[in-house]
Formats: structure tokens, sequence, C-alpha cells
């Protein structure tokens, strides 16, 4: 799909969608976990499409609920239904199962690359976040299960994580480079692994399927490497909300969990997503008033007032509106009722600034965007893992804003962009949802319309966000 996007003034009020990091960690805590539970407000996107298709086929009962609820931010549907809320019925004790029919998005029952024997298949799709868990969590039981992926999963390897597994006594075989099709087989054993980490969601997998070890095992981990370390904060969070017991370092370089746990039903609404926030957050930063303004007067952006999200969430994402702040933005937290709103305006420049995102790769593309249309410099740094993504984000977003005139070097681990006026031209999203929606916000700044293709790939977390842009399909 290709849009269009013409530069005009972005404002107004936007409930922001619910967190895919917590949408995902809520859907196999509840398929693992025993008893049934209620998860309201859910993430409707490709991923957690993908997530619930895996899960179900581990074994886990998942029913969607619709309804017309305005207050839902999913997408509606011609009747104005959204998804309002998911019921899952986990597989408690009995572990992981591989149920007879085939499940999972798209995945078939056939015989694995690895021999005669007929074996599940779970296709993730575009998550790379499902597979990682699922991986883990499928090594909870005894049947052996192969995973698959779209082409940009099968570029991702998962060696760190495979090779933790093995010494957790896990039978793992891959394609080379730990991709695509991976096949796991428990029984999980416990042990003491090293466990490096560029992507925390390595991590998070094994802590959140330890602690449903066989109880007498216990799973020790060393992490001599860990970038994203708020993903680990989030994903701790729910282990005490369920009070399963593990010791561990402050510094996350080390964890002890025993096995025997269980995890209870999680039930109530998703937290909204900060890394989705960041992208209309950016545009009222970006964006200016028409033409009309007189050119003494300084370009004023948004105001743009966020909806459904928490200050005190763990989400490391919502360091994107300390950067706004930064850069010139006036960024307000009030509360109205139950509510939160977080509303982010510019009554001045935009101005550059050096900013360490490893603790929040996912920033770069938006970031990158905020650069190209800020005065001055803006350095990003420390995120060598944002290569390691759906794309190489620093090669993309460098090659992609170069088209509209932006002036960047490239660095091993993050960009240098000199802020200058960006003008109209045709990009490609390359298939990476947060790549579509830096360049749909970069075109904000723009001198003239901005062409997006591949744009469809917004739709792995935030289906509306080109609507929400006023976007035009083109052809």
């Amino acid at each position: 799909m290709r849009i269009r996007i013409k530069p005009h003034r972005f404002s107004g009020t936007v409930r922001v969608p619910a967190s895919k990091s917590h949408t995902i960690r809520r859907l196999f805590i509840a398929a693992l976990g025993a008893g049934v539970s209620e998860i309201m407000y859910p993430l409707d996107s490709l991923d957690a499409r993908s997530c619930a298709a895996v899960c179900r086929g581990l074994g886990a009962d998942i029913t969607e609920h619709y309804g017309a609820d305005p207050s839902c931010p999913n997408p509606a549907d011609e009747q104005g239904n959204r998804l309002v809320r998911w019921t899952i019925q986990g597989v408690g004790k009995a572990g992981p199962q591989v149920p007879p029919e085939p499940l999972g998005a798209g995945g078939t029952l056939r015989k694995s690359y690895l021999g005669a024997k007929p074996r599940k298949l779970l296709d993730v799709g575009n998550s790379g976040t499902t597979l990682f868990l699922a991986l883990a969590a499928a090594a909870l039981g005894r049947e052996p299960v192969v995973f698959t992926g779209d082409e940009q999963i099968a570029r991702r390897g998962a060696g760190p994580l495979l090779e933790a597994l093995r010494g957790l006594g896990i039978t793992v075989d891959s394609a080379s480079n730990g991709c695509v099709p991976i096949t796991v087989q428990g029984p999980w054993k416990g042990g003491r692994v090293s466990l490096s980490c560029p992507t925390s969601q390595y991590l998070s997998a094994l802590l959140l399927a330890a602690p449903l070890a066989p109880a007498g095992t216990v799973t020790e981990i060393e992490v001599p490497l860990l970038n994203e370390k708020p993903y680990i904060d989030l994903t701790l969070s729910y282990l005490r909300a369920q009070e399963v017991p593990w010791e561990g370092k402050a510094d996350y370089s080390y964890f002890r969990i025993p096995g025997g746990a269980s995890y209870a039903p999680v039930n109530g609404p998703v937290a909204g997503d900060f890394s989705s926030a960041a992208f209309p957050g950016c545009a009222a930063a970006i964006c200016g008033l028409p033409p009309v303004v007189p050119p003494a007067t300084p370009s004023i952006g948004g105001p743009v007032v966020l909806l459904g999200l928490d200050p005190q969430d763990p989400q490391g994402d919502k360091a994107i509106f300390d950067m706004l702040a930064h850069m010139g933005c006036d960024v307000a937290w009030d509360r109205q009722g139950d509510e939160w709103r977080l509303t982010v305006s510019r009554a001045g420049p935009l101005k550059g600034g050096t900013f360490d995102l490893n603790a929040t790769p996912d920033l770069l593309p938006a970031a990158a965007a905020l650069g190209a249309c800020a005065h001055g410099e803006t350095v990003l740094v420390n995120a060598a893992h944002a290569r390691i993504k759906e794309t190489d984000r620093i090669a993309v977003m460098a090659e992609e804003l170069r088209k509209l005139g932006a002036d960047i070097t490239e660095r091993p681990d993050g960009l240098v962009i000199r802020g200058g006026a960006l003008r109209g031209g045709a990009v490609d999203g390359r298939g990476d949802h947060r790549v579509v929606m830096a360049l749909a916000v970069a075109a904000l700044g723009a001198s003239g319309p901005v062409e997006i293709a591949g744009a469809e790939s917004a739709a792995v977390t935030y289906p509306a966000f080109p609507e929400l842009l006023a976007a035009e399909l083109c052809g």
C-alpha cells in the first residue's frame, strides 16, 4: 500500500493503542497460567494477533469479544465494533500442548525438516517478541514444536537464546545463524547458563518461562550483556504481581529462578503504548502552523493530547517525552478523573541534541525524523542493536530520509543528523512499522507531499496511524 501525506498541522486528542509489550506478556502469562483470564482492551494489531494464534497453538483457548465501545482504542469495523476483550483459558499445570489440528498464523501440520515425524508448525508472522517468548514457553512441554515466520523473521537470529535453552536441557534445532525454522522440545531440566542479550527479549523469555519449569529445577542466568533494560523492568513487574519467587542482582547481571510456580489469571485493561505514543507526540513537535502565521513568529506545533498512558508505567519508551522536552517542546501531565492526559505542544524552535538510545532503540526511527526537522545537530548514540530489528533501522532511516533531502551521517551505533528543510518525495517503509510511521511524521515537516510505499506495515502495532495523519491512498 502506498500513501501520500501532505504537510499540515497536526493537533487534537488521540487515544493511544494498547501496549504491544504488555499485550504479548499478558497473553503468554494467561495462556500458560491456570484458570480464566479476562484481558480488556488488548492491542488489536498484526503482531498481537500472531501472538494470540501462537498461544492457541500451544493449547490455550482464546475467545475474542467485540462491541461498540467508543473508549476502546482499537480500530472499528464497518458496524462500529471493536475488539474489547479476550477471554483466555490457560493450559495450567498440564503445560503447553500440541493440539491435533493445525493452529497458528497460517501454521500447518507437516513432516519436520528434522525427520519423518509430523510436528506442529507455528507461524509468528512478523513478531520477534512472540518468537522469542514462545521458544521458551514451548520448551516447557514435551512435544516438538517448529516455529516459522515472515521474511523479516527469517533474518532475525535467536542464537544466544537457543544456546541458553540447550544449556537448560532442551532439545533445539534451527536453520543457519539461529534463524527459523526453529524446533524446540522439552523437558526443561534447569541449570546455569550465560545469556548475552543484544535484545532484552531473550532474557524476558527465560524469566517468564523458568518459574513454570518442574518443581525442584533451578534456572540460573548470567547476563554479560543487556540492552533495553526497561523491558526487563516490565517483565519483572509481572513476576512480582504474580508473587513468583526469584533472586537477582540489582544490575540484572544474574538471576536465580526456582521452578514449580504457576501463574494466576491476569485481568483488567492493558496500558497504553508509549512506543506508539511517540509518533503522535513527535508529530506535534514537528508540524507548524499554516503560512498565515507572521514570518517573525516561531512555528508552533500541536497541541496534541494523548490519552491512555500512565506516567508510572515501566515502559522505557516514555523517554521520548523527556527527549521532546529537551528539544524545546512543552510536555505536561494532568489528570482528569481516573484518566491521565499527556499534552505535547511547541511554541518555539525545535532544537537538536544528543541522545543515548541503548535502553530504547525502538525510538530511533522517530528520533531520526525529529532530528531531520530540528535546528542544529541531533546525535543518536549507543543503539547498534537497532540494526537487528525488523530492518537495519540505522541504515534504513539514513537512506530514506536522504531521499527527502536530509543531511545524515551513519555511524556503527547511531546517526548524526543535521536538521534542515525536508522536501517532498517518495520513500519506502521497507516493511517496518516504525520506519513507516517515522517517515509519515517527517512528512509533516516537508515542503511538499511525501509518498510512502509499504504503509500497510503500520498495522503491526498501530493500524489506524495512517488515517490519524490524514494519509491519502495512492493509486
